[in-house]
C-alpha cells in the first residue's frame, strides 16, 4: 500500500514522509520540558512544517524505559489543548496522536487529529481496535513486549525477525477483519530490544516489506545510537541521520524524528540517488 487517507486526503508514501515529534511531557528522554508554553509549541511546530514535516506526532505519555505511569486524565489534560492550539494555528495540519489508550485516541481524533500511533498495537487497551475501526483513521502499530515499565526485561526471541513478522501479521489480520485498512508498522526500535537486536532489525528492515504495509522508523536520538558512541542524546543528530539514511535505503515510508530539516535532507538525497538517469 502506497497511500494512507488522512481527513479525506490521500498521502502518497512512494516518497518517504517525515513525522515530527512533539512531546508534551516533562520527562521525555530527549526533549521533555515543563517550559513548553503556547508560543514555544507553535514556533516549534511551525519550524517542523516549514522544514518539510507531513505529520506532527503529539504525545502526552513518556514511553522511555522506566518512565512513570501517567493517568488518562493527565494525558488528556496535556494533549487536547495542544491539538486545539495547533488546529487553530495550522488548519491543514495532519496530527498523529501518540497514545495506547482508546479514550485518548478517540477524543484526540474528535478534536482534529487524524492518525493514531499506538506503541502497544492495541495490547494495552482492549477497546482500541474497535475505536480505530469506528473512527476509520490510519493506525500505526508498534512492536513491544510488555509495557514501557517492563519492556527491557522482555528481549528473548526464538528468531526476532520471524517473531515480529508473525506479531504484525496476526494484528493486521484482526484489524482487517474489523474493517481497518490503513495500517502502518513500526518495529519499535529501543522497545523490548537490546542494542544488538536493534541493529539486526535495522540491517534487515527490508524483510518486513513482506507484510505489505508502510513502515515507520523511529530511531531519532535513541540510546541504540548514542550509547555505543559514548555520547548523549543531545549529541546524536549525526548518528540519527546515518540511521535514518540506512532505514530509507531499506524501504522505510515514514521517518519519525525530532530534527525535521536533517531528516528531509536525507529523504531528498536518497531521492536523487534513486532517480538518477545515468
Amino acid at each position: 500500500m502506497q497511500t494512507i487517507n488522512c481527513k479525506g486526503k490521500l498521502i502518497d508514501l512512494k516518497k518517504p514522509k517525515i513525522m515530527g515529534v512533539l512531546n508534551i511531557t516533562p520527562d521525555s528522554f530527549y526533549d521533555g520540558s515543563t517550559n513548553q508554553n503556547s508560543k514555544f509549541i507553535v514556533d516549534k511546530v511551525n519550524d517542523m512544517l516549514a522544514n518539510g514535516a507531513t505529520f506532527i506526532d503529539i504525545g502526552g505519555y513518556s514511553s522511555r524505559p522506566n518512565a512513570s505511569d501517567v493517568s488518562t486524565k493527565e494525558e488528556l489534560k496535556r494533549v487536547l489543548p495542544i491539538i486545539d492550539l495547533l488546529i487553530k494555528e495550522f488548519p491543514e495540519i495532519l496530527i498523529s496522536i501518540d497514545t495506547f489508550r482508546a479514550e485518548v485516541a478517540e477524543k484526540a481524533i474528535n478534536k482534529g487529529a487524524c492518525i493514531i500511533n499506538d506503541i502497544s498495537a492495541g495490547n494495552m487497551d482492549k477497546n482500541m481496535y474497535d475505536t480505530v475501526a469506528d473512527l476509520q483513521v490510519p493506525y500505526i502499530i508498534m512492536h513491544m513486549v510488555g509495557t514501557p515499565q517492563t519492556m527491557q526485561n522482555n528481549t528473548n526471541y526464538d528468531d526476532i525477525i520471524k517473531d515480529i513478522i508473525y506479531y504484525f501479521s496476526e494484528i493486521t489480520a484482526k484489524l482487517n477483519r474489523k474493517g481497518v485498512n490503513d495500517i502502518v508498522i513500526d518495529l519499535g526500535f529501543g522497545f523490548s530490544k537490546t542494542i544488538e537486536q536493534n541493529y539486526h532489525l535495522l540491517n534487515n528492515l527490508e524483510l518486513f516489506k513482506v507484510l505489505e504495509q508502510p513502515i515507520l522508523t523511529g530511531v531519532s536520538r535513541k540510546s541504540m545510537l548514542y550509547k555505543p558512541l559514548g555520547i548523549e542524546a543531545k549529541d546524536a543528530l549525526n548518528a540519527t541521520t546515518v540511521a535514518n539514511t540506512i532505514a530509507l535505503s531499506k524501504g522505510t515510508s515514514i521517518l519519525r524524528v525530532h530534527d525535521v530539516k536533517q531528516a528531509m535532507e536525507a529523504v531528498n538525497i536518497m531521492e536523487l540517488l534513486n532517480n538518477t538517469s545515468y
